[in-house]
């Protein structure tokens, strides 16, 4: 105010002295009178020249003092805000933004860079305020001061559409357009916003972080409010008879009327949307919307520990015997377990049997699992773990379905099935027919919840020792028998080896004895061959002797004979030769038709005998009778 009146009076008084400086002379001062007359006028001169320039420097001065309360100047990231002091129009009861000509915080604002208001210093007060900031992965909850007040039965102002949003942002078209009072449901999405804080409040913080929904879940969406212009029809949906994962067999088993079911509502109106949202980053206002993050991938539930487990160790001593070794241990339930082992109550003992679910939620049944229980967990908990304890107990205590064997163990042909009590080591020789009956069973109970249960797993039971020490024991004499059988084996082949490394060893001598034999064998084959050559040719000579006795007579055949000796005796040694070349012209032999006496004479002549009488032969009358 007083760069304003002061201002005001310099540029008066600096006008009225510049003006009457240049309509009228100033008057010469009376104690010029006394100074000659071309004096006097440059000293009348200079007075109304010092008027002037005085004149004009106070309206100089009044003019920058006026013009420095006409101006702002308003950084980049600022924003101007004003807020009005004089004014011959009030703000209206209820309000807390004024519109032009009105007293009190005004709608407009100032962007970047200087601006000319005439005298804005003084009429209004300029404050500056950031720019609103909205980070990425978060959006801006917008809060207005003032605007028209909010029908009944609305909590919060309805979204403004994208294409409009600019407007929204303007203060005045938003108290005039018939913007609302209190909260919107319209957010900022990351990015820098010019907004008039005296209007709107702006909170951007943990709590409006963005709504993100990672792949392999859905997002069941429960909204607060509605959009203008849907028709809503609330719809009763049910979770029977099942998502197309489900086998018909067990969709068929699950009765309607026992199945959960939940009212939905078609997507902007209020209640629970019958259509999730897709994983994806969405920009939701949590105070209109709240979403439920729902697991559609496969799940898995482990009953574990929560028992003793006892076992025992069979051990072989060095003389071969037996021995059993006791030992428990305490098994405790894991922190990501779903609940403890289940026991079971089989021929009155009471087994520990851990298991392992497979589970998936339907990305059609989320909507219908939060409107039952609230979630997967709650389904977990409530519904089917109490469930899946109550079937593995009945079913695997009662009965089971399993196929006929041979007395050897084997499967009969064709095979045949039949219904028994279940027994204690059915736990581990038939666990697959008791996973496929609880399986079964459960799936019903799954489906009415919304859940598929894809798989059941029974893991190792633990089995009193006292039941299977018997058949432990047998297996173990079994083993040790095969392994006596296999050590003999071993002993045999390393027999035959060393009879192979001895034999590689003599294999020179061996193949002289070998050859040795083979030239025996020849030999022997080649006299046979030579004997049965001379009995054939004993035999013929004997049958040509005959044959020649038969003809000549028997003392001429062994006449000829003996002569045949003599000449082969002859022909071996030649030197006998000149001993008959000596006999034959001294010695005549005669006879009676007695070839030997012949013979006789001449060896005995040859030996040195006494000399034989010559005898004239004799002739015989007649011819010898054949």
């Amino acid at each position: 105010m007083f760069l304003i009146m002061g201002g005001l009076a310099a540029l008066v008084v600096g006008l009225f002295l510049l003006l009457r400086g240049t309509t009228a002379p100033a008057p010469v001062a009376p104690r010029g009178a006394n100074l000659p007359a071309p004096l006097g006028a440059i000293v009348s001169a200079a007075g109304s020249f010092g008027t002037k320039v005085a004149g004009a420097a106070l309206a100089a001065i009044g003019f920058l003092m006026l013009a420095n309360t006409s101006f702002v100047y308003v950084a980049a990231d600022q924003v101007g805000h004003l807020k009005r002091v004089y004014a011959f129009e009030e703000l209206p009861p209820g309000h807390v933004v004024a519109l032009p000509g009105q007293k009190g915080p005004q709608a407009r604002v100032l962007g970047p860079g200087f601006h000319v208001i005439p005298f804005v210093r003084v009429l209004y007060q300029f404050e500056e305020f950031p720019l609103v900031q909205v980070p990425e992965g978060y959006y801006g909850q917008v809060t207005a001061v003032d605007g028209q007040p909010m029908p009944a039965g609305m909590f919060m102002a309805p979204a403004i559409p994208d294409d409009k949003l600019g407007d929204m942002l303007d203060a005045e078209v938003f108290l005039t357009k018939g913007g609302l009072r209190g909260p919107q449901e319209t957010v900022l999405k990351p990015g820098s916003y010019r907004l008039n804080r005296y209007l709107f409040d702006v909170t951007v913080d943990q709590s409006t972080a963005a709504t993100l929904i990672p792949a392999g879940q859905v997002g069941v969406v429960k909204s607060n409010v509605a959009t203008p212009g849907i028709t809503c029809r609330e719809e009763r949906v049910t979770a029977a008879p099942g998502s197309a994962a489900t086998p018909a067999p067990i969709a068929a088993q699950v009765p309607v009327s026992e199945s959960l079911s939940v009212p939905l509502v078609p997507k902007g109106c209020v209640g629970i949307w019958k259509e999730p949202l897709l994983p994806g980053a969405y920009y939701m206002n949590k105070r209109a919307y709240d979403v439920t993050l729902v697991d559609t991938r496969v799940q898995t539930w482990e009953f574990k520990g929560g028992y003793v487990k006892r076992a025992v160790d069979l051990s072989v001593d060095q003389s071969g015997n037996i021995r059993q070794n006791e030992r428990s241990t305490n098994e405790p339930v894991p922190a990501t377990s779903a609940d403890r082992a289940v026991f079971v109550k089989i021929e009155g003992w009471d087994i520990p049997v851990e298991l392992r679910v497979l589970v998936q939620v339907d990305p059609q049944d989320a909507p219908i699992v939060v409107g039952s229980v609230g979630g997967v967990k709650e389904i977990e908990d409530r519904i089917l773990v109490p469930a899946i304890r109550s079937i593995v107990r009945n079913v695997a205590g009662s009965a089971i379905r399993v196929p006929v064997r041979n007395a050897d163990g084997s499967l009969v042909t064709p095979p045949r099935f039949e219904v028994r009590s279940t027994r204690v080591l059915d736990l581990i020789e038939n666990r697959e027919a008791i996973e496929q009956t609880v399986a079964a069973v459960i799936r019903v109970e799954g489906r009415k919840a919304g859940v598929d249960v894809r798989e059941i797993r029974l893991g190792e039971p633990s089995i009193p020792p006292e039941i299977l020490i018997p058949k432990l024991r047998q297996q173990l004499a079994d083993q040790l028998s095969q392994s006596y059988v296999r050590e003999t084996a071993a002993q045999q082949k390393r027999i035959e080896t060393e009879q192979a490394r001895a034999t590689a060893n003599e294999q020179p001598r061996l193949v002289e004895s070998q050859i040795a034999v083979q030239v025996a064998g020849q030999r022997e084959q080649e006299r046979e061959a030579l004997g049965r050559a001379e009995r054939k040719f004993l035999e013929e000579l004997a049958k040509g002797q005959s044959a020649q006795a038969g003809v000549l007579g028997e003392d001429r055949v062994a006449m000829l004979q003996a002569l045949d000796k003599v000449l082969v005796t002859l022909e071996r040694k030649p030197e006998i030769v000149g001993l008959i070349s000596r006999l034959v012209p001294m010695t005549v032999v005669s006879s009676d038709g007695n070839g030997l006496a012949g013979a006789a004479a001449i060896l005995g002549q040859a030996f040195g005998g006494p000399s034989a009488t010559p005898i004239a032969p004799r002739v015989p009358t007649t011819a010898p009778a054949r």
